[in-house]
């Protein structure tokens, strides 16, 4: 049976997305060894992933305005090589300056990610499906990230770190060859007219508006928490608690498999109960950082902290589907795209913020505070969220009050 058009997008886009995340998170379960090899701190070691997490924040708006003038397509082509044949240079380093240079290209290709998917989405999927591209778009995106430190760990014991990164950098070259075969399915966004009467908003003034701000803010503090998770769960969990490397790699893949899981429960939550999509998130965030804490403050529990793991990881995951939602409501129509490019780019912000600093932590003999600050993060972001949903609808109000004169 001949796929759908609609199936053949989400799977290109799809395929860009996992290898995204991928990218990012098959980089700390490699610190050990690279510590091995090249001689340097903890803090040393958080600095590649910050670089490549913050040239990803840095270029994603701008990358968004210039996709929406010249097309996502030769910018998704372009950022994918680039993404992945950077991650396959990392095989090669002779020195451990060449692979935070190499982290930060490698980040330039991820920054086209986000702009040019959802452009190409929201342009290529019949608008009664894009609920459930959008889902599957972040779905694609959790897995690479949940399959990564089992697959790069293993692959390093069985043929070592640098033949490990070749092969997966090189993955990358499949899917800009499949990307470029059915590029004529693949269609730009639509670009919308504001409709008569109504006051146009300049790109400037939208985007530092209190609402996208607090969004924003939003964004940003949860995506500081995953990334405190994220990078350094596996180090906290060996060094705090005993646990075994492997058996806190297992814990972090757990944790990552629950939010992948979780993406899907949160759209069901959404389409079923809209009006109750605030109240959904932040009870799940709740439910996330005291299970962190949880695991921080009890006795080492072995298996029992993949079950901790897997349910903080499923409540935050369920979480960013109304929190899209949320977003997607407070954009004025027509610049949901713009929004979009510019918000998101918190999260590869928030995952450059946590790394060093929690890294420091750990170097100065207090990795026990690393999960602790994970859980303030996350109750922080409720605030925000609280308050960008409040001013977005006294916005929205306002507007339409303004245009009503």
């Amino acid at each position: 049976m001949a796929l759908s058009r609609s199936t053949r997008v989400n799977i290109l886009i799809g395929n860009g997305h996992f290898l995204s995340h991928f990218y990012v998170i098959c980089l700390p379960p490699l610190f050990l060894a690279w510590q091995d090899t090249f001689h340097v701190t903890f803090a040393q070691l958080g600095l590649t992933v910050a670089m490549m997490s913050g040239t990803t924040a840095i270029l994603q708006t701008p990358v968004g305005f210039l996709v929406d003038r010249f097309g996502a397509r030769p910018f998704l082509v372009g950022g994918t090589l680039l993404m992945s044949l950077s991650i396959a240079a990392m095989s090669q380093a002779t020195a451990f300056w060449q692979i935070p240079m190499l982290a930060v290209l490698s980040g330039m290709g991820n920054s086209v990610v986000h702009p040019a998917d959802y452009a190409i989405l929201s342009g290529s999927v019949d608008p009664k499906q894009m609920g459930k591209a959008f889902a599957l778009h972040t779905f694609s995106g959790n897995l690479g990230g949940a399959i990564a430190p089992p697959i790069i760990a293993l692959l390093a014991v069985t043929i070592g770190w640098r033949h490990a990164m070749l092969l997966v950098g090189l993955l990358g070259v499949p899917v800009v060859i499949s990307i470029l075969l059915q590029s004529s399915i693949l269609k730009d966004q639509v670009r919308e007219h504001v409709r008569s009467g109504a006051a146009k908003v300049g790109a400037r003034e939208l985007l530092f508006s209190r609402s996208i701000l607090l969004f924003f803010a939003f964004f940003l503090l949860g995506s500081m928490a995953g990334g405190g998770v994220q990078s350094w769960l596996v180090t906290v969990l060996h060094t705090v608690k005993g646990m075994d490397v492997k058996v806190a790699s297992t814990a972090l893949t757990m944790y990552m498999v629950g939010g992948t899981a979780g993406v899907l429960v949160g759209g069901w939550f959404v389409d079923h109960h809209r009006k109750w999509v605030l109240v959904f998130a932040a009870s799940l965030t709740t439910l996330s950082a005291v299970t962190m804490l949880t695991l921080n403050w009890l006795p080492p529990l072995g298996v029992g902290a993949w079950v901790l793991t897997f349910i903080s990881g499923t409540a935050l995951g369920a979480s960013r589907t109304p929190r899209d939602v949320m977003l997607k409501d407070a954009a004025p129509p027509g610049q949901i795209g713009k929004v979009f490019g510019f918000v998101s780019a918190g999260l590869p912000l928030g995952g450059a913020i946590t790394p060093v600093p929690f890294g420091y932590l750990i170097d100065k003999g207090h990795p026990e505070l690393v999960l602790v600050l994970v859980a303030v993060l996350l109750l922080a972001s409720l605030f925000c969220a609280g308050t960008a949903r409040k001013v977005a609808g006294r916005e929205e109000a306002a507007a339409a009050a303004a245009a009503g004169d």
